[in-house]
């Protein structure tokens, strides 16, 4: 058995931002003597949060690791993002975990941000315990956590400690288990005197024990007996149905404390070292055979074939691109080569870096359970799996969170709209939520993200590590304009007599509307000899010019036919020229005759929501011009799906956050065109008249 693997705890901090989880970090690392001292988000000496776009917000917006000796192990920690914009990026990170501490504000309480990463944790199947922080803060309420925790996830939450006192009176800690107070100086050192519990606590002490007792024997038959039986049960027998407990989920264990007065966090460390699972006590990983797709499970050891889980990636404009994964089985050395089975292509690497807050240290190998970073590998993305090439396997990565709010991004300085793009690939690279388009349609460079912010931090990070400054403009809606009624013999003569040789042609159109998406057709319907034949390949060119800018507010035509099927020419003066500009003009007289009217993009809108706010958001969408299609619920949230104008929905992710207090989740995307009211379609019209 592998010493290393047994001894080590991958644990996320996952919460609801702002609730303390990079202090928690802080502390860990400070207790067990990973730095010299108490790193503080709020003066910017955190080890976890240095990005410069971190310290100016005083949040974490990218996951960051560091590790710490406690007992004789090693904890990995995974600092991740609590901010909704940032989300993606913890739920891939999760991927690296064995278990999480979800961190609760003790004066806020279960928030929509903790239901969301919850939920995550309970995607991977990860053990959790729960760090009630900031007791010493006004309005701390440990009891009230409790219950909402109870009640928002539906589980048996079991307090293994109790506080002494709240707010300012908050003092230290009784365990339940030991039956010991634990009393802490208040001056960030972590040091606490062990004593009697305080005689005013005696019988809340002996109740909660009680509760604790009876939700951890449920995990053990015999014990449960034992148990009712009315025998004394020893403190290594409940500590060990406990950690069985943890393993399986059935028992959430919950602690409480103050990072910041580094209160509470010791006894979250020997938890974390005697209650979670190590690498090895993980099932086996499933994966895929990458020929056929035949299922795969490999057993997380040391001497099973290699492989690994691509989980981020990180653009450093000096270092180049740092992939970092985690080892599910097997061991691979430095200076090797490995497979990426997603892309079939052979990765050669140098040294393998164990990453410690903004730095990196060169290892050896790494084994089941290791999180490392391999610089400048070629082809892996997030989301790939390296594994040996003897032994293939590909992992199934979890998905992020949708894009769900667009801005068309523009180059500050002309001319160096290249260098965008190129820079944004790099960031695509760090940030898979991200997306990049061209719309075709307005020719814009459209950037698509989780949030407001989420794009705001992109443009700082490109500035920043690339040295592009970019402005983020409104999206244009790509409106289309079409006929409602057939015209029919369309004759237009361009004629131009004035020196040297002259210029002429004539073309008679009839034109018709097409169903909606059936785009252009031309028909070439010529009788007998007045337009030489040669000339038609230019009446087409003339036309789809023509198509690209209508005659209401210069948007592109669509589905219409054309059907030229008569003319005049000149044996001197007619030429492919002539031709095309009378059949560009010919179509413009014959739409202005053909009752034009102005299309615009209808979204397909999919929003869950909790019931309660159900009714809102309908009405919402009512008032934005939309239709509900249908409902589904699932769960305690209802998913309806809707068909709305994409003029009306360009800042949805913003308005629904406010409608739902941040509940609300949603996709988007393109359905088809359709006819927009007059009185809309004049204002569109007027204001892309004015823009010319």
């Amino acid at each position: 058995m592998d010493k290393k693997a047994e001894q080590l705890r991958n644990i996320a901090l996952i919460a609801h931002g702002g609730s303390g989880k990079t202090s928690v970090a802080e502390a860990m690392l400070f207790n067990g003597k990973a730095t010299t001292r108490l790193g503080k988000v709020d003066d910017s000496t955190s080890n976890f949060d240095f990005e410069p776009e971190e310290i100016k917000r005083k949040a974490t917006l990218s996951t960051s690791f560091h590790h710490c000796n406690w007992k004789k192990h090693i904890i990995n920690i995974i600092d991740t993002p609590g901010d909704d914009n940032f989300l993606s990026d913890t739920k891939f990170c999760l991927q690296a975990a064995d278990g999480a501490v979800v961190v609760i504000d003790a004066t806020s309480g279960v928030k929509v941000g903790t239901e969301k990463v919850w939920g995550f944790a309970d995607e991977q199947e990860l053990p959790r315990i729960v760090f009630v922080n900031k007791m010493d803060r006004e309005r701390a309420d440990f009891h009230k956590v409790v219950e909402e925790l109870s009640r928002a996830f539906e589980l048996k939450a079991t307090p293994l400690f109790l506080p002494i006192g709240a707010e300012e009176g908050f003092s230290g800690v009784v365990d339940l288990i030991k039956q010991k107070a634990y009393i802490y100086t208040k001056d960030g050192s972590g040091k606490f005197e062990s004593s009697p519990i305080p005689a005013d606590m005696e019988e809340a002490v002996a109740e909660w024990r009680e509760k604790m007792i009876e939700n951890i024997v449920e995990v053990n038959d015999d014990l449960m007996e034992k148990y009712l039986e009315g025998e004394e049960l020893s403190d290594q027998e409940i500590e060990e149905t406990l950690t069985t407990g943890i393993g399986s989920g059935v028992v959430v264990p919950i602690l409480c404390g103050s990072a910041l007065l580094n209160m509470g966090v010791v006894q979250l460390m020997n938890l974390i070292v005697q209650g979670m699972p190590s690498p090895l006590n993980r099932q086996t990983w499933k994966g895929v055979w990458p020929v056929d797709g035949d299922a795969l499970e490999r057993e997380p050891s040391p001497d099973a074939p290699f492989s690994a889980l691509v989980f981020k990636t990180v653009a450093d404009p000096f270092a180049g691109k740092l992939t970092l994964l985690r080892v599910l089985s097997g061991t691979v050395q430095s200076d090797s080569s490995v497979y990426n089975a997603n892309k079939d292509f052979k990765e050669k690497f140098g040294q393998i870096l164990i990453i410690e807050g903004k730095k990196q240290k060169p290892v050896e190998s790494a084994g089941p359970g290791d999180i490392v970073a391999i610089a400048k590998l070629k082809e892996t993305a997030t989301g790939d799996t390296l594994c040996s090439v003897d032994d293939p396997i590909i992992y199934k990565p979890t998905e992020g969170l949708p894009a769900v709010i667009s801005y068309s991004i523009k180059a500050k300085v002309k001319g160096s709209e290249d260098k965008v793009f190129s820079s944004l690939a790099k960031l695509l690279e760090e940030d898979p939520t991200l997306r990049i388009d061209r719309d075709p349609a307005t020719a814009e460079v459209i950037l698509s993200g989780t949030g407001q912010i989420h794009l705001e931090t992109t443009c700082e990070k490109l500035a920043r590590k690339f040295g592009v400054e970019v402005e983020l403009n409104p999206v244009k809606v790509p409106y289309r304009e079409t006929i409602k009624k057939p015209a029919k013999g369309v004759v237009y003569r361009h004629k131009k007599q004035s020196g040297g040789r002259g210029q002429f042609a004539e073309v008679h159109f009839d034109v018709s509307p097409l169903e909606s998406g059936a785009g252009f057709e031309f028909e070439e319907a010529l009788t007998g000899m007045n337009v030489p034949r040669n000339f038609v390949p230019a009446v087409e060119k003339g036309l789809n010019e023509a198509l690209m800018s209508g005659t209401l507010g210069g948007y592109p035509v669509v589905d219409l036919k054309v059907r030229f099927y008569d003319g005049k020419s000149h044996e001197v003066d007619s030429s492919e020229m002539a031709f095309k500009i009378a059949a560009s003009m010919c179509l413009k007289k014959a739409m202005q005759e053909a009752n034009p009217t102005l299309l615009e993009p209808i979204m397909k809108l999919e929003i869950t929501v909790p019931e309660d706010v159900m009714g809102d958001v309908m009405g919402d969408l009512n008032g934005r011009r939309g239709r509900v299609l249908g409902m589904d619920s699932q769960g305690k949230y209802q998913i309806i799906k809707a068909q709305v104008p994409m003029s009306e929905v360009l800042k949805y992710a913003l308005d629904l956050n406010s409608i739902s207090g941040g509940r609300g989740t949603f996709r988007m995307e393109h359905s088809h065109y359709e006819e927009m009211p007059a009185q809309l379609a004049e204002k569109v019209i007027a204001a892309a008249r004015e823009e010319d």
